[in-house]
């Protein structure tokens, strides 16, 4: 087992499957207590298992960080067995396989109700308003932390569709830049992680795509779907003491997708 993360306490949003869940993991491994946070008991259960089964310690909760009682049942149980909050990765959301349990949740901004507007705000935007700022007023208080939210490219670039997806996402970038000046004066960093296609179960219904070799070398330079893991582990440098330089950053991880993007 690592040490990058010795006696470092880390929440993680999410933690119920995809890159949260590889955190969870991943994190424990390299020596942090972790707390994990999702809706679903089951799935949590899950990951606490993988957890332990690999020597590592945790907690779980179940609640709807879009709601500031879930983040404050998350905190609240994570400063009552561990008594500090060192690392915040924010995880947790939806994408496009919410628009299976949700129709038009991922439509363009002319097909999208005021419900589905604030529905996907909520999951995607208020929870990491929520979680930072109950977890920014503890690092200030203790001295300092790392913060690494995780948004999307579809941040950077924008889509056809899913506009208010990607507006949270944006939102989220520059959130994370604005928390990345206002509090490096209080010892916190904060960056952000902007994956690309992941093979998790927010796209678990397009993710076929990458069967067919063609197809799949239009969607990325890398001709395949990433990793929760190899999104978790850019997730683990910048938390770590290893990036005690990196503050504001936006690390796209995508296999070059954002390349072409730019360039037409």
């Amino acid at each position: 087992m690592g040490q990058r993360l010795k006696g470092k306490i880390a929440i993680i949003t999410g933690a119920g499957s995809g890159i949260g869940r590889a955190c969870m993991m991943i994190f424990a491994r390299e020596g942090a207590r972790v707390a994990g946070i999702s809706r679903t008991q089951a799935a949590l259960d899950e990951t606490l298992a993988g957890v332990s089964k690999e020597g590592g310690e945790g907690i779980v909760v179940a609640d709807d960080l879009s709601r500031v009682e879930g983040t404050k049942a998350i905190v609240n149980a994570t400063l009552q067995a561990y008594g500090r909050v060192d690392i915040l990765v924010n995880a947790a959301g939806v994408g496009w396989s919410w628009n299976e349990k949700s129709p038009g949740s991922m439509e363009d901004i002319a097909a999208t109700s005021d419900e589905k507007w604030r529905e996907v705000m909520s999951i995607n935007l208020d929870s990491c308003f929520y979680i930072c700022r109950e977890v920014i007023n503890i690092m200030k208080q203790q001295g300092g932390g790392a913060i690494v939210n995780v948004g999307s490219i579809s941040g950077m670039l924008g889509m056809k569709n899913a506009h208010t997806y990607t507006a949270a996402k944006g939102a989220m970038i520059n959130l994370t830049r604005s928390i990345a000046v206002t509090y490096a004066a209080d010892n916190i960093r904060a960056n952000c992680v902007a994956p690309g296609y992941t093979d998790t179960p927010m796209i678990e219904d397009v993710i076929g795509a990458f069967d067919d070799e063609t197809l799949a070398e239009s969607l990325t330079p890398m001709a395949r779907a990433g990793q929760p893991e190899e999104m978790a582990y850019p997730c683990l440098f910048l938390a770590s003491d290893e990036a005690s330089y990196c503050n504001g950053i936006l690390m796209p991880v995508d296999g070059g997708k954002h390349i072409w993007q730019y360039n037409g």
